[in-house]
């Protein structure tokens, strides 16, 4: 019997009829719909949780915004399912009955490609340094889906310099210190410098973990379910359909009458005894709903005190508990010698925008998904180090009617091809050398079996 009878490869997936609203990336299918306000996302949430009970589905993941609702469908074994396309075309129908546009063409996914020589201690390490879980022999991923994944390649030679990328990763305290305690008792280099440490894997991939000092995650009274990690965040795990519904649509409705921009990310979480979402639990089983601000939001504005404390109250009310310890925050750090040039270059092959407050230098997802990247000086002297290719890069996983324009835009912004393998992948340099990979999935099983 063919192993993958009933299943549907990307591209099968994106001919079906219905689904010109979905996009196949890295890990599944996404769409975004454009909405005018919280509440609009948080309707179109209860129509896909009612969708997904009546097919006896699985949620999907769920980020709801200011400005629009991301969904992803992920594949399941060997591809997709026409149950997906059932839920895909369902979806669509929903949103459009409630008066929103789909805007295929702004979904994409960013994860890290790690090149190493001993891929089991590399993937060890970042498995503790990132709180993230092993999937398969070369990945290792966020568990809830929220911050980007890590692809480890064999690197052919060592490169033995500083890399010029690195991670922040950024929890509460308690969570922030158990994790270097645990990366240096296993031997990794660390660098303690007061608020934060610098630690660096087998290969001198370095990530720095904080807060180290104790109460430095911590916010004001009536705020003691959140936890300040750059973002304010607080996680709650919910147990019905009933309270998950509830806070999404309690929390948006806060948001729109604060006036103040909030993600609320709803996760399906595994069923117990279990490693991954039951495609077949139905909408019943457990889901962690994450509620924060964008990245020092909750600093630039005090009425973000104010929504956060309504936010929890509305939380206890309906007998939930935080998970204090799920909060996070993953940014990426790029050194550079010509920051506005790198800058420009990154902006235009990520889609993002400059943060507009002076002597800052991170550009962002402009609908607030992806990870923060941000610059920091490199001295200029350091001939060796700017000219070793870095052992990590970014990549970037793009519609397939997208990813050719996304190249020329990066071009046009000072990138360089540095290998073309169309129509499945681009590997593009900064000013300054380092890489992304704009790449596209629609086609790959068909062509490489």
């Amino acid at each position: 019997m063919d192993a993958r009878a009933g299943r549907l490869t990307t591209q099968e997936f994106q001919a079906a009829e219905g689904t010109e609203d979905w996009r196949g990336l890295g890990r599944g299918a996404h769409a975004w719909f454009a909405t005018g306000s919280h509440a609009d996302g948080a309707a179109l949430v209860r129509s896909v949780v009612s969708t997904c009970g009546d097919l006896g589905t699985g949620l999907p993941d769920l980020d709801l915004r200011a400005t629009g609702l991301r969904m992803r469908l992920a594949a399941s074994g060997e591809g997709f399912t026409t149950q997906t396309v059932e839920l895909a075309r369902a979806i669509s129908a929903s949103a459009r009955d409630l008066g929103l546009t789909a805007q295929p063409e702004v979904v994409q996914e960013v994860q890290l490609a790690v090149d190493t020589q001993d891929p089991g201690a590399v993937m060890d390490f970042w498995e503790t340094a990132l709180g993230y879980e092993r999937q398969g022999e070369e990945d290792v991923v966020d568990a809830g889906r929220r911050h980007p994944p890590l692809w480890f390649q064999d690197m052919d030679a060592a490169r033995p310099l500083r890399s010029r990328l690195h991670l922040d990763s950024v929890t509460s305290q308690p969570v922030a210190a158990a994790t270097v305690d645990r990366l240096e008792a296993a031997g990794a280099g660390v660098a303690r410098h007061g608020y934060y440490a610098t630690v660096a894997d087998p290969e001198g991939n370095e990530v720095d973990v904080l807060p180290l000092p104790e109460g430095a995650c911590l916010w004001e009274e009536g705020t003691e379910d959140w936890r300040l990690v750059f973002a304010a965040v607080a996680a709650y795990p919910v147990r019905s359909v009933d309270d998950l519904l509830a806070l999404v649509t309690g929390a948006a409705d806060l948001a729109d009458g604060a006036g103040l921009p909030l993600g609320i990310d709803v996760r399906p979480l595994p069923a117990p005894g279990t490693t991954a979402p039951d495609a077949d639990a139905g909408t019943h089983r457990l889901a962690l709903v994450t509620v924060h601000t964008a990245k020092d939001r909750w600093e630039m504005d005090e009425g973000y005190l104010d929504l956060a404390r309504q936010v929890q109250q509305l939380a206890r009310s309906l007998d939930l508990t935080a998970d204090p310890g799920r909060a996070r925050f993953v940014q990426i750090g790029l050194d550079a010698a010509d920051i506005p040039a790198v800058s420009t270059f990154w902006q235009a092959a990520l889609g993002y925008e400059p943060d507009p407050r002076d002597n800052v230098t991170d550009i962002v997802d402009p609908r607030g998904l992806g990870p923060v990247l941000f610059f920091q000086p490199i001295d200029e002297q350091d001939e060796q180090r700017r000219a070793q290719r870095n052992r990590l890069h970014v990549d970037v996983y793009l519609p397939h009617d997208v990813a050719a324009t996304r190249v020329e835009t990066a071009v046009a912004a000072g990138g360089t091809v540095v290998r073309d393998a169309a129509p499945f992948w681009w590997t593009v340099a900064d000013p300054e050398g380092n890489e992304v990979d704009l790449a596209v999935t629609v086609g790959r099983e068909e062509e490489w079996g």
